[in-house]
């Protein structure tokens, strides 16, 4: 029983061309999925920093009343605690981008390059 090569040519195109196809779409549902969760971290990380602002701005206003109380000015107070974080700025303005930029870079990586779980992709076309 012997193929021809030019019956076996089109079956040979057909095949790898949908090969070809298959590996195209399941690239482009890996990087939907790690966009999506990227999305996900980015929305959830946003919320706690927003509420972390408010905690941090109650404190603050708790301290600078507080501080105002044993110095008996008001100016005080808040002039030591917008000091304070005059510093913090300051601090991360020197050290920020060693601190917190290999941080991030280094979350967005491991989103990007992290292996996709075979199960979730099973279900895709059905």
């Amino acid at each position: 029983m012997s193929h021809e090569p030019e019956q076996d040519g089109p079956a040979m195109r057909k095949a790898i061309t949908g090969y070809f196809h298959d590996r195209v779409e399941l690239m482009r549902l890996e990087l939907a999925e790690k966009a999506a969760r990227l999305s996900a971290d980015l929305a959830v990380g946003a919320i706690l920093a927003m509420l972390g602002f408010f905690v941090l701005l109650f404190i603050s206003l708790m301290a600078a009343y507080f501080i105002s109380q044993l110095s008996g000015s008001l100016f005080t107070g808040f002039a030591i605690v917008a000091s304070s974080y005059l510093l913090l700025l300051v601090v991360l303005l020197i050290w920020g981008k060693k601190w917190i930029g290999p941080r991030v870079s280094d979350t967005v990586v491991k989103i990007f390059f992290e292996e996709s779980d075979p199960e979730n992709l099973s279900d895709v076309g059905k």
